[in-house]
């Protein structure tokens, strides 16, 4: 009920990117099951990276898409993990005219299983999945120049 008030306590534009944020988390989900060489061409130009500068103006947005996508996937009935949200991000900035880049790593776990990570960076500033992205060897970069 607390989180109801909440929301309905926030400002309207917020309202709108949580949405927004939801249906692009919802879209990443679906591409998540067609082949992966399907959707690569999507994502961006491969093995480029954008600047790492970033205007000032973007700074509030970059923030506000990163907690709304951050939010948003705790609420979702499907997985949203870090592919899904660097994805749904990426589209949501790409929206906003705003360049990024997907990388996409991999490393070992303890048991020496490999796993995968997801993370997206706009300008200096990690939209997604910052946490424990130097563990990661990077194996594929996609850079959506606007």
């Amino acid at each position: 009920m607390r989180k109801i008030k909440l929301l309905l306590m926030m400002d309207n534009r917020i309202k709108m990117l949580l949405l927004e944020s939801y249906i692009y988390l919802a879209w990443a989900r679906i591409l998540k099951l067609f082949p992966f060489s399907k959707v690569a061409p999507t994502l961006g130009e491969n093995m480029i990276e954008t600047s790492t500068h970033v205007e000032s103006a973007h700074r509030k947005t970059l923030a506000e898409i990163s907690q709304a996508i951050h939010t948003m996937s705790k609420y979702t009935f499907w997985e949203s993990e870090c592919l899904v949200k660097a994805i749904a991000a990426l589209k949501m900035l790409e929206k906003r005219k705003i360049e990024s880049t997907l990388y996409l790593g991999t490393a070992k776990d303890e048991n020496g299983k490999l796993i995968a990570h997801a993370w997206l960076r706009s300008g200096p500033f990690y939209v997604t999945g910052a946490a424990g992205r130097e563990r990661f060897t990077v194996v594929s970069i996609f850079a959506r120049n606007v």
